[in-house]
């Protein structure tokens, strides 16, 4: 992926030394336009980076992951249909601060996540992940979650209800409901797996703002009572 023009990767040792040069400066220096900043996070395969810049020309969207073999498809297919406005930064999400100034970012998804039941610090809408996600997004900033899992859905209904943010929209069942529009309804590679064992999609969209510390939800939820697919999974083949 390196000699991919759309796709920002760089050596560990240079993110302990410094902020990149890419820092508050994504729309002038890549995208060539004054228009929002969206990220997906956990992009896997790119497919919702892709869907959605094939939707909004007027946004330009940036997938992060730190597995190059994922994202690969993504990055590739927004080459071949010539989409200018879908980028690809493979990093981890904790290092997200050395590439994005205060406020640059005006949206972020969040699309299956790994609930990580047992590790709260890892788990992608912690009290961690926020406190930095407000940062970056600044006021009035949006999250997008999509989950199968019924533990992400529920901490994540908590720890919006603990401090107090604006929650805008949720349901437990997209697609029995009356939101599945031309956006939500982008499917991923595990989205169609989720589905296809007959479980309903949830989803939360809110308000993330910066703040100096976030509280964690003293009620721990039920914990999952199905496996997750492996992320690298594929559908088998032949007899």
């Amino acid at each position: 992926m390196s000699s991919y023009p759309n796709v920002f990767q760089y050596p560990p040792g240079v993110l302990h030394e410094k902020d990149v040069e890419m820092k508050g400066c994504w729309r002038k220096q890549y995208f060539g336009n004054p228009a929002p900043v969206v990220l997906e996070l956990g992009c896997g395969k790119g497919e919702y980076t892709v869907g959605l810049g094939r939707l909004f020309p007027g946004k330009n969207f940036i997938g992060v992951d730190i597995k190059g073999a994922r994202m690969w498809s993504g990055a590739k297919q927004a080459l071949e249909e010539h989409l200018p406005n879908v980028a690809f930064l493979r990093t981890r999400i904790e290092l997200l601060p050395r590439f994005f100034a205060p406020g640059e970012v005006s949206e972020i998804w969040i699309t299956f996540p790994d609930p990580q039941m047992k590790k709260t610090n890892k788990r992608m809408t912690s009290a961690c992940f926020l406190r930095m996600y407000g940062e970056l997004l600044g006021e009035g900033g949006v999250v997008h979650l999509k989950t199968d899992s019924p533990y992400m859905y529920a901490y994540t209904r908590e720890i919006i209800r603990v401090n107090r943010l604006p929650a805008l929209v949720e349901t437990e069942d997209l697609y029995r409901s009356r939101l599945a529009d031309e956006i939500l309804s982008i499917r991923t590679f595990y989205e169609q797996q989720w589905l296809s064992r007959g479980m309903n999609i949830k989803y939360l969209r809110f308000v993330c703002e910066p703040r100096e510390e976030y509280l964690e939800p003293d009620i721990v939820p039920e914990p999952d009572s199905y496996r997750s697919f492996g992320r690298d999974q594929r559908p088998r083949t032949g007899i």
